[in-house]
């Protein structure tokens, strides 16, 4: 056991580096993510004052949210897409398996979900490091669309809670989609498909408690809102109680799911594969 946790102690420590090497632009870069809030303003000014039929913007509700609320969701949204957010990895996993060079998970004694987990924790480390900043600035910018502030101790610890799983989950979803790379030659037009259904129907674009009857349900029973909308909504105080312990449960049992969807698709996968050359 020590042995082993010296070697995944050694993997993040690389990563870390190696990252830390190359993402010195991450602070403009992580700054200039943050114009697209602009339009989200304007637009939903626009919408909500032609929803006010008379009254005051601040006194308008659209399902539930205030102008101030819809704008405070989007940037609380860009934070939880930027945990649970995988670029490349399911695409990677495909590839390695039909490049072959998956064999060097096969052959070493380094697991090879262990191994990118490290690697994505990296990542995120190092995003946020090197981001606090830039997202600090821009929330100091926003901060009346925040007009209650921080939530109650409790609600941040679930806030921050929902975060972590948010990522766990991202990691495990997309490694279970990469895997069909062992039966599948070509994955990406799959994958096209889910970050086209991830868009829309994890919260990002907008809140699911927009989508009206049965689509709405759909929504809710499925992960992706687990991704961006739930630790939104639990920041801003629209799941409380009972229905935020639930919350947590479901986003907890999603997790385990996939991470155990996610190995048995490796090993089942590994079964089949066969490695050709030198």
């Amino acid at each position: 056991m020590p042995a082993r946790t010296a070697v995944w102690w050694t993997i993040l420590r690389i990563s870390l580096e190696e990252r830390l090497v190359y993402r010195g632009d991450f602070a403009l870069g992580t700054l200039m993510r943050f114009l697209p809030i602009l339009t989200q303003v304007f637009l939903w000014w626009a919408v909500f004052t032609a929803a006010s039929t008379g009254q005051s913007i601040d006194q308008t509700r659209i399902v539930g949210y205030s102008y101030h609320d819809f704008i405070a969701y989007y940037l609380l949204t860009m934070v939880s897409r930027a945990f649970s957010s995988m670029p490349g990895l399911a695409s990677g996993i495909a590839r390695d398996i039909r490049d072959g060079t998956v064999k060097k998970y096969l052959i070493q004694p380094i697991d090879m979900l262990s191994f990118l987990l490290l690697n994505r924790m990296a990542h995120k480390v190092v995003y946020y490091t090197v981001a606090t900043l830039p997202f600090a600035f821009v929330f100091y910018l926003c901060g009346d669309f925040f007009p209650n502030g921080w939530p109650e101790p409790q609600v941040m610890a679930a806030y921050v809670a929902s975060l972590l799983m948010a990522f766990l989950l991202g990691f495990f979803l997309e490694a279970t989609i990469g895997m069909i790379g062992f039966w599948f030659l070509e994955v990406s037009s799959l994958l096209f498909v889910y970050m086209l259904f991830n868009f829309f129907f994890s919260g990002h674009m907008f809140p699911i408690d927009m989508l009206p009857g049965f689509w709405g349900e759909v929504v809710r029973i499925i992960p992706l809102q687990y991704l961006a909308y739930f630790p939104a909504a639990v920041f801003l105080g629209k799941v409380e109680g009972p229905e935020l312990i639930q919350g947590l449960w479901i986003q907890f049992a999603w997790v385990v799911l996939f991470m155990f969807t996610s190995r048995a698709a490796f090993h089942l996968g590994v079964r089949r594969y066969s490695g050709f050359g030198g």
